[in-house]
């Protein structure tokens, strides 16, 4: 199992820690779906070489121990890799940068270059997003949470964050189990980071080319059926990826972002075919361990499933071999046209033997077990609804999954689930990829009393949500996103509700809203999903509209979706919405009165 002498191989004693990366197991295809727009070149063939000067890193380390792009290196490089070249973005984390920004006004960031790059793009560094073309000089700022667990004192501080904004503040469940708050200004930053490590959180290292958020099960430690506890192995690779939040510069320049999970049960709540890295658990000689898939991802003109990379790690290994992964991105990825740069291109590029043989030189010992026959996930397993009331393996316990309606919470929602989780709970709240919150640890006992809460009852936060809210997750869209194209939060709630007054479904669909080809709704895991654009109506005027999305599944039957209509103006989507549900998950028109609009 995993232990913290496992990190502490890999911890620098100076703020700089050392790189980390990770790879996926073996059992998740890869669909390979690529739009014209994007040509997705042919993988290596077996044995075919790749060039020597191909494997050659194309970065260095420097002083600080901040890696930087080599001088050979630099044609050709989209602008974020010139903005980093320009200044390192983990500069105003370590060398202290944001106390000086921080008391600039933004008119006077906004007339040079280089501080105005820092407010836009280098600030994701730390976890702040500039809202610049909807909220000027206000920030999301997002959280690091691991596993998405999380406390009430954590909880009620950063309630009290958005609190201060009024209006301007609120916070989304993410659909990596993470929190992001909004209506953040800028010279209150420093405050708040000091804030955040009071309570034991960070930001930092959560945006642009950097290590996302760890998930895990949210049910881990709780759950009677699950394979194994994710809680130690995503605490060990958050604590590995910041080291341990005091910044780990030896991974901050990656091509592009890279996303990791921990599988602990059969119902694969955490997604591993959209993840860059996946660790799926099996048994080799006894020894329990993990197979690994690599490669996953989403981005605008193509998404394709994890692969195995034929890898087996020992529990203790999780941090090496992601480390490992991490390094041999870091080195080779390409750093041109940000379309190609996600790690999967260079899967393809070098072929999956060839990266596994750069993943396998830069492991400790230099040897990558191949993976275990099989994984110990269950293949025929129905994956569960994890809302409302469930008994854990502790008994006289059970846990409560609220449905969070697209996410949104304010201030008071957060506070009062504070109060909750430390009346009916041990204070302890968990964050779910659907955009949702778990209660666990509630003493059977208690189960009516907290049922009878107001915040449950007014169906704000219902542990009984209806078949096509439950499954709801949405983008932040363009109330708050300056690249949305359209609104989604609150046009996915009133197109659902809308359909649900004309078909009766029986059981949970599961619909996902994006607000552009980012696809940070992951339309295509979802069993109809709506990417934003906009079209021309039949009266020929420019309106927000969606490509629609059919067929993806998540679990053990992992399938990403394929698109159904495109461009569908969103005024007409209710009854084809309606229409898809008869015909393809068993709906039921309901009666209409005839006077019912």
């Amino acid at each position: 199992m995993a232990s913290s002498a496992s990190l502490q191989r890999f911890l620098l004693p100076s703020p700089h820690a050392a790189a980390t990366a990770a790879s996926p197991s073996s059992r998740l295809r890869r669909t390979g779906r690529a739009r014209a727009a994007v040509s997705v070149p042919p993988p290596a063939a077996a044995g075919e070489q790749v060039p020597t000067e191909r494997l050659e890193p194309r970065v260095e380390e420097r002083a600080g121990g901040y890696w930087v792009l080599k001088e050979k290196y630099r044609a050709g490089l989209n602008p974020q890799e010139k903005v980093k070249l320009e200044k390192e973005p983990m500069a105003l984390f370590m060398e202290g940068g944001i106390q000086d920004l921080a008391r600039v006004p933004m008119e006077q960031i906004d007339a040079a270059k280089l501080t105005k790059d820092d407010v836009d793009v280098r600030l994701k560094w730390l976890g702040l997003f500039h809202r610049r073309k909807h909220q000027y000089g206000r920030f999301m700022m997002r959280l690091k949470l691991p596993n998405g667990v999380t406390t009430s004192e954590q909880t009620r501080y950063l309630a009290s964050v958005i609190e201060a904004y009024g209006a301007d503040g609120c916070a989304d469940v993410t659909t990596r189990q993470n929190w992001q708050i909004r209506g953040v200004t800028l010279p209150d930053v420093p405050a708040i980071l000091d804030g955040l490590r009071a309570v034991g959180l960070t930001s930092l290292q959560s945006g642009m080319d950097n290590v996302r958020n760890p998930v895990g099960n949210p049910l881990a430690g709780v759950d009677p059926h699950e394979i194994v506890d994710t809680r130690p192995y995503t605490n060990l690779l958050s604590s590995y990826v910041t080291n341990n939040s005091q910044g780990n510069p030896t991974i901050t320049n990656l091509p592009r972002k890279w996303n990791v999970c921990v599988i602990g049960s059969h119902d694969l709540y955490e997604h591993p075919h959209i993840n860059d890295l996946a660790y799926m658990p099996a048994v080799k000689d006894g020894e329990f361990g993990f197979n690994l898939l690599v490669g996953g991802f989403i981005s605008p003109k193509r998404w394709a499933e994890a692969l195995p990379l034929d890898a087996w790690v020992a529990g203790d290994d999780v941090v090496p071999v992601c480390k490992a992964i991490l390094e041999a991105y870091r080195d080779l990825g390409s750093r041109g046209n940000r379309q190609k740069t996600r790690m999967m291109w260079l899967i393809d590029e070098l072929g999956m033997e060839v990266f596994r043989s750069e993943v396998e030189k830069r492991m400790p010992n230099g040897v990558l077990e191949r993976a275990a026959p099989e994984d110990l996930v269950d293949k025929r397993w129905e994956r569960r609804d994890y809302l409302g009331v469930h008994p854990q393996k502790q008994e006289g316990l059970s846990y409560v999954g609220l449905h969070v309606p697209v996410g949104r919470l304010q201030a008071a929602d957060m506070f009062e689930l504070a109060r909750l989780a430390d009346e009916y709970g041990t204070g302890e709240l968990r964050l779910t990829v659907e955009q949702n919150i778990v209660l666990p640890n509630v003493s059977n006992e208690r189960l009516d009393a907290l049922l009878a809460e107001p915040l449950l009852q007014e169906q704000r936060l219902s542990p009984r949500p209806s078949m096509l809210l439950r499954g709801l997750v949405a983008c932040t869209g363009n109330q708050f996103c300056g690249q949305a194209i359209i609104e989604t939060k609150a046009r996915a709630l009133q197109v659902a509700r809308e359909v649900e007054k004309r078909v009766a479904v029986p059981r949970p669909v599961r619909m996902h809203w994006t607000g552009c080809p980012n696809s940070c709704g992951q339309v295509q895991v979802a069993d109809i999903g709506f990417m934003g654009c906009l079209t021309k109506d039949s009266d020929g005027k420019i309106v927000e509209a969606a490509d629609i999305f059919v067929g993806g599944r998540v679990g053990s039957d992992s399938h990403l979706a394929d698109v159904y209509r495109k461009s569908v103006p969103c005024k007409d989507l209710v009854p084809i919405v309606a229409d898809l549900l008869v015909e393809r998950f068993g709906a039921v028109p309901r009666e209409r009165e005839e006077d019912e609009e």
